[in-house]
C-alpha cells in the first residue's frame, strides 16, 4: 500500500459563523472574523481585550473582517515579521449594511440601534479599494480572540496561543453550551476531536479549515 500525505482541508458551513465573506451577513449571529495587528498589540488585545478606535471609515468601533486576506494586510505599513492575524468569535448583534460612499448612516449606524456595520465585498466604495469585506463592531465586548490565524514564526505563534489559553473565558451565555470547543459547532455524533498526527494540533473533523504544516 502506498503512503498517504496529509496536508489538511478547507470547508464551508452555512451555519452562523461559518459563512464565506461574500455571503449576506445576518443579525443576531456569531461569526468567525479576523483582525490584523502587530505582535505587541496582539499581546495587549489577548490580555486586555480590544479597545474601540475613535474613528474610521465607519466611525468608532473595532474593525474586523470575515475575509482573512483583508486582515493580513494590516497593519498597513508594518513588516511581515511584525504582523499577526487574530482569529475571533464575534457576536454581531444587529447589523447595518453600508454599501455605498456617503451612505446616510455610514458613521451614525450605532446611534440608530445597530451593533455592527457591514461593508459587503466588491460594493464599489472608494474607501475600500481592495473590494474585500469589512466590518465595524461598536462594542469591543462582543469580540473574543479564539486563535491565531497567522504569525511570523512558530515561537511567536506558540507564545500567543498559550496567552489565549491563559486568558480564555468560561462561557457565560447559556446558548453556547453544547458546542464543540474546537470547531464551535453544535456537538453531535459526527464530531471527532483528536490530535492531528501530522502537526500535533487538536482538531475536529468538522472544523472549517485545518492546514497541516508538518510536511
Amino acid at each position: 500500500m502506498s503512503s498517504i500525505q496529509f496536508f489538511g482541508w478547507e470547508a464551508f458551513y452555512d451555519e452562523d459563523r461559518h459563512l464565506q465573506a461574500n455571503q449576506e451577513a445576518k443579525s443576531g449571529r456569531h461569526y468567525t472574523m479576523y483582525h490584523g495587528t502587530s505582535v505587541q498589540q496582539a499581546r495587549q488585545i489577548i490580555t486586555n481585550g480590544f479597545k474601540q478606535s475613535p474613528d474610521g471609515m465607519l466611525g468608532p468601533g473595532v474593525y474586523v473582517s470575515r475575509d482573512q486576506k483583508k486582515a493580513e494586510r494590516y497593519p498597513l505599513r508594518s513588516q511581515p515579521t511584525d504582523r499577526i492575524v487574530l482569529k475571533l468569535s464575534v457576536d454581531c448583534g444587529k447589523i447595518k449594511k453600508i454599501d455605498k460612499d456617503n451612505h446616510p448612516m455610514q458613521k451614525t449606524w450605532n446611534s440608530q440601534g445597530y451593533d455592527t456595520a457591514w461593508v459587503p465585498p466588491n460594493c464599489g466604495m472608494k474607501a475600500v479599494p481592495s473590494g474585500l469585506e469589512e466590518d465595524c463592531v461598536f462594542d469591543p465586548a462582543r469580540i473574543e480572540v479564539t486563535d491565531i490565524a497567522l504569525a511570523p514564526n512558530m515561537t511567536i505563534l506558540t507564545e500567543l496561543k498559550q496567552l489565549i489559553a491563559q486568558n480564555q473565558k468560561a462561557p457565560t451565555n447559556p446558548n453556547t453550551s453544547g458546542t464543540c470547543t474546537v470547531c464551535k459547532l453544535k456537538v453531535g455524533p459526527a464530531h471527532t476531536v483528536q490530535v492531528c498526527w501530522g502537526c500535533g494540533e487538536t482538531i475536529c473533523s468538522l472544523m472549517i479549515k485545518h492546514k497541516c504544516d508538518h510536511y
